[in-house]
C-alpha cells in the first residue's frame, strides 16, 4: 500500500501513468469494446465501471490543457448530437479533478476506434452502459 495513492491503481496502471510523456494519450472503454485487438497494450479494471477509472485516472494524471480535445468521447452512432447519460458523468469527474475549462469532444466512432489504436495504453472496464468511453490526453505538472 502507499500513502494517498488510491488502492484502484493497479501497479500495471501506476506504470502506465508515469510512463507516458506529456501528449500521449490513454483510452478508456467499456465491457463491450474489442479491447485486445486494438493495438495498445491492455489494462484490466474489470471490477470498475468507466467512470470510476476516468475517476481514478485523473485523481493523479494531468489533462493537456495545450490542446482543445484532451477529452474525447464516442458519438452515438446514427445519432452524432446525442446524449448519453454517462457522457454527463464523464465531465462532473473532469470536471471535479480539472475544472470547467474541460470540454468533453465528441468524434465518430471509426475515426474514436482509430485514434484508440495509437494511444499509450487500453484501460479495459467492466462498464455496461454503451458510449462508455474516453481519450484522455497527458498534459504537464508545471514547476512550483
Amino acid at each position: 500500500m502507499l500513502k494517498n495513492i488510491d488502492p484502484l491503481l493497479t501497479p500495471e496502471l501506476l506504470y502506465a501513468l508515469r510512463a507516458m510523456g506529456h501528449g500521449d494519450e490513454i483510452v478508456i472503454v467499456d465491457g463491450n469494446y474489442p479491447a485486445e485487438s486494438a493495438g495498445p497494450r491492455v489494462i484490466r479494471l474489470d471490477a470498475l465501471s468507466a467512470t470510476q477509472a476516468l475517476d481514478v485516472v485523473l485523481s493523479v494524471m494531468p489533462l493537456d490543457s495545450f490542446v482543445p480535445d484532451s477529452c474525447v468521447r464516442m458519438e452515438v452512432v446514427g445519432k452524432p448530437s446525442r446524449e448519453e447519460p454517462i457522457f454527463d458523468e464523464f465531465r462532473a469527474v473532469i470536471a471535479k479533478h480539472e475544472g470547467a475549462g474541460f470540454k468533453l469532444h465528441k468524434l465518430e466512432r471509426h475515426k474514436f476506434y482509430q485514434r484508440a489504436s495509437e494511444c499509450f495504453a487500453v484501460i479495459a472496464t467492466g462498464e455496461r452502459r454503451f458510449y462508455g468511453n474516453i481519450i484522455l490526453k497527458k498534459g504537464v505538472i508545471p514547476p512550483q
